[in-house]
């Protein structure tokens, strides 16, 4: 048996426990400086934000102000408010049944207010715990003022209630987290005339529905997020409401490849299934820098951005076309190579929004962008490499070929022992040999030969099937 605590089950017993009263925005601010003075992370699953965006977030939660998120679609906005329950207490104590979760010493719905005078020290208290108190609510063009706020309840009414009473009315997702955090997605989504209706809730902290003379001082903490375009320059946001967020904070994507493969190892689904699956690290790598060359391209749309998720959907299709060659070829584990790339870009494809002027150059948008991906990664990490050796087996009318269904040890039986592989993979980042991991980095030496014009490639007749060969006379370009 566990010797848990007895806590406190009504209002007198909370009094005489000491309990530490305080508002959510306080409650935050304590626990954030707990955090702070231990030298604790503040959220170790966020990566990438730690010199920028999150010591603006912690300056805002210290101000006590209601905060507005401002980033394209996938930069862990979303992510980044869920976290902030973790600051608020495990739980705190509210009355028994109350809809807008009342304080025991202060509540503010009419029902709590005539139990308390009737009942005094003895009304029951119940303990909310900190992943009740927080609601997210994705704004819609059909969201209602009833959805966020509340309206009147008609089956209250016909109970034979009058409309003047307060008690017929059915409160909305915000008064129902009270003494919680409300988080409210793509603001400028909302309607103008629904965005109106949380002037008060911001700035005097009450709610007016239909007409009724009613005050409810809620305690909450309103959080939102924004795409910079819509806040900024189309006015989509209206002023008033914009005024009232005290703190903007500016989320952006990774700025480093070592961030963005980061994000892919941690939220990339591992496959289910019997094969062992092994990325060599310089695929990872590749993935991640043809993203940052889409984030740079001028015939992408970067006001709608090139979300992280594509670098997780990107690793996660890379997987599934090794796991489809081990499959199918009985290979004992399945190791992505250059040849499934063609794969990845084509499950990508309509992930992106083109600003291309000539419709139907998607593709070689995109193909340039891989092979400039690739040249990068391999002078990067092969500058200097002597490939005196593997350039040799090229001369005459030797030619290597290779495929999405072709298994790693046939690929290279084409090659016999070819000195300075090990050194290869050494260079690439490899601690332990496999023909897979030989063969994919193999591959990337084969490309990256190519694309500096010291080999030949050609199509072998299908996608993600090519023929490696000399240059013409056995010259470099």
């Amino acid at each position: 048996m566990t010797n848990e605590p007895i806590r406190p089950a009504n209002i007198g017993q909370l009094r005489e426990s000491g309990f530490d009263d305080r508002t959510v925005k306080e409650e935050l601010r304590h626990n954030l400086l707990d955090r702070l003075e231990a030298g604790q992370p503040l959220f170790p699953s966020i990566v990438g934000f730690d010199e920028s965006v999150l010591p603006a977030l912690e300056r805002g939660i210290l101000a006590g102000h209601d905060l507005i998120l401002l980033g394209e679609r996938g930069q862990a906005k979303t992510r980044l408010i869920r976290h902030l329950v973790e600051l608020l207490d495990e739980d705190t104590p509210v009355i028994a049944g109350c809809e807008v979760n009342d304080h025991p010493y202060r509540p503010i719905c009419a029902r709590c207010r005539a139990l308390v005078a009737e009942q005094g020290e003895t009304v029951p208290v119940e303990w909310l715990a900190r992943d009740r108190r927080y609601a997210e609510k994705l704004a819609t063009p059909d969201t209602s003022v009833a959805d966020l706020i509340g309206d009147v309840d008609p089956i209250r009414v016909a109970e034979g209630r009058y409309l003047s009473d307060e008690l017929t009315i059915h409160y909305g997702l915000i008064p129902r987290t009270n003494r919680g955090i409300v988080a409210i997605n793509e603001l400028p989504d909302l309607p103008e005339r629904i965005q109106v209706g949380l002037f008060n809730i911001l700035e005097e902290r009450d709610v007016q529905i239909r007409g009724y003379q009613i005050r409810l001082p809620l305690d909450l903490l309103l959080v939102a997020t924004a795409n910079p375009e819509d806040y900024t320059h189309r006015g989509r946001i209206v002023s008033p409401l914009k005024d009232r967020f005290g703190t903007q904070i500016r989320t952006h994507y990774p700025e480093a490849l070592g961030d963005e493969i980061a994000i892919m190892d941690q939220e990339a689904k591992a496959p289910a299934a019997g094969i062992p699956v092994r990325v060599p690290p310089f695929m990872k790598e590749l993935l991640a820098a043809l993203t940052a060359e889409l984030r740079h391209s001028p015939q992408i749309n970067q006001r709608s951005g090139v979300s992280v998720r594509y670098s997780i959907g990107n690793v996660e299709t890379l997987v599934a076309a090794a796991l489809r060659r081990a499959a199918r070829t009985g290979e004992p584990e399945a190791v992505p190579r250059l040849v499934d790339l063609p794969a990845v870009l084509a499950g990508s494809l309509g992930r992106l929004e083109f600003d291309a002027v000539e419709e139907g150059r998607e593709e070689d948008i995109l193909l340039r962008a891989l092979k400039n991906a690739i040249l990068e990664v391999f002078r990067r990490r092969l500058a200097g490499f002597d490939f005196g050796p593997l350039l040799q087996r090229f001369d005459g009318t030797f030619g290597a070929e290779t495929s999405d269904l072709m298994p790693a040890g046939e690929f290279l039986m084409q090659f016999g022992d070819l000195p300075g592989l090990g050194r290869l993979l050494g260079r690439l980042g490899v601690e332990e040999e496999s023909p897979g991991v030989a063969a994919s980095a193999l591959e990337l030496a084969l490309e990256g030969l190519h694309l500096s014009r010291r080999l030949n490639r050609e199509s072998a007749g299908r996608i993600g099937a090519y023929r490696y060969e000399g240059l013409p006379g056995g010259r470099e370009r």
